[in-house]
C-alpha cells in the first residue's frame, strides 16, 4: 500500500510540473557535458551531437529517441571511435530523459514537462519553420 501512494503522490507530482507552450528556437552546444572530438581533432564528432541535438529539441516518443541515440552511436563510429560511441550512446540514455531538468534532456525545445509525447504535423512544421525560417516546409 505505501509504494502504490508513493508511485501515486509522485504521479500527481510530475503531471503538475507538466507545462505547455510554443517550440523554442533550436539550439545546440555540441555534445553537451562531452567533448566534442579529440585533442588532435577537437570537432571529429561534434557534427553527430548536433544531428542529435536537433532530435532532442524536438522530441517526441521513446522509439525516436532510442532510434536518434542509436544514430548518435553509428556516427560517432562512423568516425572512427566505436568506444567513445558506445560510452556516448549509455551517456545519452542515462541523462537524457525527458523527466531531467537539464537543457539537453529529450524534448529541450518544449517547456519541461512534455515527456515522450508524439509530435503532431503542426509541430513537425513549426519545428521546420524554426529550423529553416527562410525556407517552405518539405512535403
Amino acid at each position: 500500500m505505501k509504494h502504490r501512494l508513493t508511485a501515486l503522490l509522485l504521479t500527481v507530482l510530475i503531471g503538475g510540473c507538466a507545462s505547455t507552450g510554443p517550440l523554442r528556437p533550436f539550439t545546440t552546444d555540441g555534445c553537451s557535458a562531452f567533448p566534442d572530438g579529440l585533442p588532435n581533432h577537437r570537432d571529429l564528432w561534434r557534427r553527430c551531437c548536433t544531428a542529435h541535438d536537433r532530435a532532442y529539441w524536438l522530441g517526441g516518443t521513446y522509439t525516436e529517441r532510442r532510434a536518434a541515440d542509436r544514430e548518435l552511436r553509428r556516427c560517432v563510429a562512423g568516425a572512427g571511435e566505436p568506444a567513445i560511441a558506445e560510452l556516448m550512446l549509455r551517456g545519452v540514455r542515462v541523462g537524457g530523459s525527458p523527466w531531467w531538468p537539464t537543457s539537453f534532456r529529450w524534448g529541450y525545445g518544449w517547456p519541461y514537462g512534455r515527456g515522450y509525447q508524439t509530435v503532431t504535423p503542426e509541430e513537425r512544421a513549426a519545428a521546420e519553420k524554426l529550423l529553416n525560417p527562410n525556407h517552405a516546409p518539405r512535403h
